[in-house]
């Protein structure tokens, strides 16, 4: 697989590569320069969702990593479902939030693991991430306990739920997290300084878990055929999918599956109150705003880093523009969708409710609908209760997090002092 930096298009590299490098030069992301068709969708479509994956992945990655290797690290990363629930009547939901940390970023985590493990062949690796919300509890549970491996998460303080913090600050071990004074914009900055800084990288083996990464994209693309996979073949002649998005890293993926072979007619975009996208698509200036703190906190994105992967298959024509679209939702309508939709007989939280209002706002009659869950409900307890005014049961991996110690520093958005803790913990 050839990868191309769409920041320095003449640094091109391996798959293996740029999993092991994260970010490119000039904080340029990784992007394949081609993306084949793959020939025989229907029978892709008809195997069971590991095989079809580990297919998929092999389709994209080349001859990089041996059939039995890449189904033994699928095996392991895809062991939960993604269920697709009819919510009304051809309307469904994608859930992703079935894995161990109850958010899609389970996907992306778990195989970027065992890319990770089998590509440093135990050289020490440190993964340094920023998360506004479900990144760090996937990473942190992907790689916990992995040896040669030390995480770093960078969150803002007070602005994630707190069942969220609590998934990945309590673990300890080779999981280091500090509490930014700051936003999610904040903290993703930090990374990307880390990234240009020579002696850093050097020293302490950093690579990044944020869909940055070209892995943890890729593996993204296997659930939007897992959903495909549970319509009949007439339904999925007109399918219109509805992405939650902030950092759009999701959407990024459901183009790449609509580029190789899956028939997605159309795409949105959603985003909430930070609509730099939307606000781009329409004027065409790249205007961002200070970030917006908002009940869907894991989309408090301002600055999307994998944007220019989305634009550069819009201008290549990957993916239609006329079949792109993209929105913001409101504070107050995204209550008014979770109150909506819990009168149908399902319980959505706000990230959930901002992809329901985007498909619902673009879908056409004669289309089946598919919007994503994102995470589950209990993960934004607080808000979800305070919105429907009913009690929501907790999964014990919830209730067993939210019952220990929270680990994490503080610290401001200082590079100089994130450097100087960073070689204190890491450095010996």
């Amino acid at each position: 697989m050839n990868l191309v930096n769409l920041m320095d298009p003449q640094q091109q590299v391996s798959f293996t590569e740029a999993v092991k490098i994260g970010l490119g030069r000039n904080q340029g992301v990784f992007f394949p320069q081609n993306l084949a068709q793959i020939e025989d969708v229907n029978a892709l479509l008809a195997m069971p969702f590991q095989a079809r994956s580990s297919r998929i992945l092999q389709h994209l990655i080349g001859d990089e990593l041996p059939s039995d290797t890449l189904d033994a690290m699928v095996k392991s990363a895809f062991n939960f479902p993604a269920p697709l629930v009819e919510v009304e009547s051809g309307t469904y939901c994608l859930e992703l939030f079935h894995g161990p940390t109850l958010a899609f970023k389970d996907f992306g985590g778990r195989f970027m693991s065992e890319c990770i493990s089998l590509f440093n062949q135990g050289e020490r690796v440190t993964i340094l991430t920023a998360t506004s919300g479900d990144t760090g509890a996937a990473v942190a549970h992907a790689f916990y306990g992995k040896e040669n491996v030390d995480v770093v998460i960078l969150y803002p303080k007070g602005k994630i739920s707190l069942a969220q913090q609590k998934l990945f600050t309590t673990l300890g071990e080779n999981i280091h997290c500090f509490a930014v004074d700051g936003s999610f914009d904040d903290c993703q900055a930090l990374v990307k300084q880390a990234f240009l800084d020579d002696e850093v990288k050097s020293q302490l083996g950093l690579n990044s878990a944020n869909s940055i990464n070209i892995s943890r994209l890729l593996a993204q693309v296997c659930y939007y055929f897992e959903a495909f996979a549970q319509l009949t073949d007439s339904q999925r002649k007109q399918v219109h999918v509805s992405v939650p998005s902030g950092n759009f890293g999701n959407v990024c993926a459901a183009m790449i599956a609509a580029a190789i072979g899956l028939p997605i007619k159309k795409l949105s975009a959603t985003t909430n109150q930070n609509d730099t996208v939307p606000r781009y698509i329409e004027t065409g200036n790249w205007s961002p705003n200070a970030t917006l703190e908002s009940l869907s906190n894991a989309m408090d994105v301002s600055k999307p880093n994998n944007w220019p992967r989305v634009e550069s298959m819009l201008n290549g024509r990957s993916f239609s523009k006329d079949d792109f679209y993209s929105c913001s939702v409101s504070e107050s309508r995204t209550q008014e969708v979770m109150k909506k939709i819990n009168q149908l007989g399902y319980i959505a939280e706000p990230h959930t409710a901002i992809a329901y209002e985007g498909l619902r706002l673009n879908q056409a009659e004669n289309e089946t609908g598919i919007f994503l869950a994102t995470a589950h409900p209990a993960k934004f307890k607080e808000s979800v209760e305070g919105v429907l005014e009913q009690q929501l049961e907790m999964p014990e991996v919830l209730a067993t997090a939210l019952a220990k110690p929270c680990l994490a520093e503080s610290m401001s958005a200082d590079y100089e002092g994130l450097k100087k803790r960073l070689f204190e913990k890491l450095v010996s």
